[in-house]
């Protein structure tokens, strides 16, 4: 059987392991029950997350620094990150004490700004510009022009290719028996790209499957176009695979290995991880979680087989815990916003207690300021429920009380701007 010609070398991939072997940490392959009873199927996790760096990213990082010529290095290396990449750039610096700057969006968090620093031991200049890693992207090329240096991209790269591809090389030699399905995260391509190649030619039996964010699915929209292309806007929030732009290598060779693509809500994303964290004790970042928030979508199909997850990075900042756990309630169907109207009545607001919250419903968000010379004045009130079927009682009981209300959940742009 023939292959893309870009497709990543076995071989040139078993070079790749050896050369980084001596930072790159082989990570386990461990199943897991609670999500293997859930689903009713062996999963196993491939724990990219307890890697050197927390994520698969040192891999592609120090294989292409290692892989340029000495003369190449003198001025030091330029990438561009949202974080975990960074750090893979920093610590490869750090091992063979090179000077790396790196471009960061402005929106990264602290707390990956702060282990990019730290890996880099005084060895990286950080440089926090940009909105998006593609605006970081684009500035950190030009600096690298301006300066004559070499620039390490993250993903789209034949031997950044061929260091994630070293994680399918670890699955295949932990592993004799048949793999029906793995599931990657899917972002800049890279780890999709590898991995699914080496799939492809090793394994060809098992089903290669992306998760990629809702709110930035880039690869499915070069699937559709035919090519890679821009795409207008995206929701940051997986910073970790929320690009704009995917590679012009990584598509060609995905667009060959991935069997499907599942678009896996932001929201889902969050719910996995908090799972993950409670009940298997697994510090994921969203990109961390994708492929497993992904199983939700092809529950039906994995029954009885053996999946694999790649569990690519715990990078997670702590601060940000309160916000996963909101947009995992309003995608659960259990946190419901409401403008209300209340008479401006000694009582209305014991009333709306008393007899609409259910029960087990808690508010949790309640903001009212009293209007002078108004019969009515409207509050903003957060309800979080017990049960997602809770939620049409709720609209009963207060069309009951006549209850003047509206409901901001699905108006994005209000909500947006309230919450």
């Amino acid at each position: 059987m023939s292959f893309n010609s870009l497709f990543p070398d076995p071989k040139r991939v078993a070079k790749a392991a050896a050369i980084i072997g001596d930072v790159v940490k082989e990570t386990p392959l461990t199943k897991n029950f609670n999500l293997s009873e859930k689903y009713r199927c062996e999963i196993l996790l491939k724990r990219e997350d307890l890697q050197v760096v927390r994520s698969y990213k040192i891999r592609g990082a120090l294989n292409k620094i290692k892989s340029l010529p000495s003369d190449s290095l003198k001025n030091g290396v330029v990438c561009a990150s949202a974080g975990n990449h960074a750090q893979g750039v920093a610590l490869s610096c750090r091992t063979m004490g090179i000077q790396g700057t790196i471009f960061m969006p402005a929106t990264t968090p602290k707390q990956k700004v702060e282990q990019v620093k730290m890996f880099g031991n005084g060895c990286t200049n950080i440089i926090l510009e940009g909105d998006t890693f593609d605006e970081s992207n684009m500035l950190a090329n030009r600096y690298c022009k301006e300066n004559n240096m070499c620039f390490i991209h993250p993903f789209d790269d034949s031997e950044i290719i061929e260091g994630q591809a070293t994680v399918a090389l670890e699955i295949l030699n932990d592993i004799s028996d048949p793999i029906d399905f793995i599931i990657l995260p899917v972002g800049g391509g890279g780890l999709a790209s590898g991995v699914g190649a080496i799939f492809k030619q090793l394994s060809p039996s098992t089903k290669v499957i992306g998760g990629e964010p809702e709110g930035a699915k880039s690869m499915q929209a070069d699937f559709n176009s035919g090519g890679p292309v821009s795409i207008e806007s995206i929701d940051k929030f997986v910073d970790g695979a929320a690009v704009k732009r995917v590679g012009d290598i990584t598509y060609k060779i995905c667009r060959e290995v991935l069997d499907e693509i599942i678009a896996v809500p932001e929201g889902r994303v969050c719910t996995t991880i908090l799972e993950l964290y409670n009940q298997n004790a697994i510090v994921a970042e969203p990109a961390g979680a994708l492929s497993i928030a992904a199983l939700d979508s092809i529950s039906d199909i994995i029954k009885g087989k053996r999946v694999i997850c790649v569990v690519s990075g715990s990078n997670n900042d702590i601060t940000r815990t309160e916000e996963i756990r909101e947009r995992s309630l309003l995608h659960e169907g259990v946190k419901h916003y409401f403008i209300i109207r209340f008479p401006q009545r000694a009582g209305a607001l014991l009333n709306f207690v008393q007899n609409v919250l259910g029960p087990s419903d808690d508010i949790t968000h309640f903001s009212y300021q009293k209007k002078n010379n108004r019969e009515a004045g409207p509050a903003l009130i957060g309800i979080e429920l017990a049960d997602r079927r809770d939620f049409r009682e709720l609209l009963k009981r207060m069309e009951k009380n006549d209850i003047i209300y509206e409901y901001i959940n699905n108006k994005q742009d209000l909500f947006g701007f309230l919450i």
